[in-house]
Formats: structure tokens, sequence, C-alpha cells
């Protein structure tokens, strides 16, 4: 498939955004970044480019008093999963606990739970700040003997995580085919079960669950536009993870939630990017 190779410029050019700018640019359609130090190099399929909704996003860029230019032309002909994979997805260490690497990285240090994924330039390979934010709250859950719901799987990781931590059962959804491909490829390189990966979004709910766990790792606008059918689809008493926002974007999460009689257990932040946890009471 054909890519288009984006090269963008911030001033201020600081951590926070460029990281807040790979989010902007994922709700656009862009699928994978590479990180140049003073620019960010970022890559979409050439179908499925929008010119408006890339200007629009940038248009709406939530932190003000900055400045984003770019340019962009056809990306060189060649294998980009291999390439990305290959020079740029390093394996992620989260203490003696878990390892998250690719099948050709050697020499990983043992863990407790030892993930491989071949991630192919899909978001959800762990190095982003919420979906290390949700690996450390799966890391401490007890999931033993529940059901799990990974809403916006990505590459499937956490759902192989909550099998591997004793969860039941999962269900993995993705509005992505590539995602969804690229999940079943991982949950078979994982020797693990019991996990259903389906293409589709918060409407498939209707027909799954219920759950003792949701994961939604998506963004501000997709949670609270499908958090309703999260609740609809949870047991008494059961969890609520969500993250992929940022710390300003907790109010209008927090008054959804309650709005839907979940309780905030907590929230936890990683550059200014938070997961928060609700439960379900009755």
């Amino acid at each position: 498939m054909k890519y288009l190779e984006f090269i963008f410029t911030t001033d201020p050019n600081t951590e926070i955004v460029k990281d807040i700018l790979c989010a902007v640019l994922g709700e656009a359609g862009f699928e994978s970044f590479i990180d140049q130090g003073h620019e960010t190099a970022a890559y979409i399929q050439k179908e499925k480019y929008d010119e408006a909704l890339l200007k629009r996003n940038l248009s709406n860029f939530p932190l003000t008093d900055t400045t984003i230019r770019y340019t962009y032309k056809e990306a060189e002909d060649k294998d980009w999963n291999e390439e990305w994979e290959r020079n740029f997805f390093q394996p992620i260490i989260i203490g003696n606990r878990c390892v998250i690497h690719s099948s050709f990285h050697h020499d990983v240090p043992p863990a407790e739970y030892d993930i491989v994924i071949n991630p192919q330039m899909a978001f959800g390979t762990g190095h982003h700040e919420t979906t290390g934010l949700i690996i450390n709250e799966l890391l401490e859950a007890d999931l033993h003997g529940k059901s799990v719901l990974d809403m916006g799987c990505g590459t499937s990781i956490l759902a192989i995580l909550a099998r591997m931590r004793g969860a039941t059962c999962c269900t993995a959804i993705d509005i992505d085919e590539w995602c969804v491909r690229n999940s079943i490829e991982n949950i078979m390189l994982n020797h693990v079960d019991h996990i259903s990966v389906k293409q589709g979004d918060a409407s498939l709910l209707k027909d799954e669950g219920p759950f003792d766990v949701v994961i939604a790792n998506i963004n501000r606008n997709i949670l609270l536009q499908d958090m309703a059918q999260y609740v609809e689809r949870m047991n008494t008493g059961a969890s609520l993870y969500m993250s992929g926002f940022y710390i300003d974007d907790m109010p209008l999460i927090q008054a959804e939630a309650e709005r839907l009689a979940l309780t905030l257990s907590y929230h936890k932040e990683n550059n200014r990017w938070a997961v928060m946890k609700f439960t379900k009471e009755a």
C-alpha cells in the first residue's frame, strides 16, 4: 500500500506538544510517528488521507499558542511495517513484571508477563503514555475469573495481558480492519485463547457481554459518545478504565460518568495524559 510521509515542526518543540500532536494526528488517520528531535515524521495510507480533516484537527489543537507547520510527499515504496518495526519499535520493560517486544527482539530481560507483538504500525505498542497507564492498572487489578472488554483494542496487548492475568474471556473491538488482523496475529503469537476480536464500534456491544472489566483507551470525544453503551453492558460492581485523554478533559469525563451513575475510584496521570477508574455500584 502507498503511504504519505509528513514532516511536522512545532513551536514550542516540547515533548508534551509532540505527544499531543501525535494523538491529534492519530484521530485523523495517521498510523505511525517517528520523533526526529526538532521535527516529527508521521505516516498515513494515501487512500485514507483527508486534508480537510487534518486541517480541522490541527485548528482545534488543545494547546494554544502552538504553531504547527508541515510538508509531505509520497513515501518511498518499501515495506514500511518492517522498516518501522526494525528501526523504531523498541522493547517496553515495566519493572520485572511485564516486557513487551517484537518477535525479532532478542536478549529481552525475563519478566512475569512476556508479550510478543508484531505491531505493523498500529497504535498500541505500549510506548504511548495512555497504553502504559492502562498496562500498569491491569498489572495491579484482580482479573481472575473476570470477563473483560477491550474497546479500541489496537494491537490487543491489553486483552492479551488481561488473559495472562487470569481473565476468563476477553472481547477486543476496533473499528480498523488492520488492527483486527494484527490483533489476531498477536493473539496467536502469544498462545492465548478465549479472546474474541471483532471489527466495529460500540454498536456491537448490544450483543456482547456483560462484562466485569471494561478498558477503553480511545479519545475524549469517542468516550463521551459511547460511555453509556459501555455502562449498559457492565455487571454490577464492574470496573471501567478509561484513558486516551488529557488531564484537562477529566471534568468532562467525570461528569458524563456520574450522569450514568458511575463512581470515580481514582485517577492517575503521566505527562498530562490521564487514566480514570470508575465503578458501577448498581
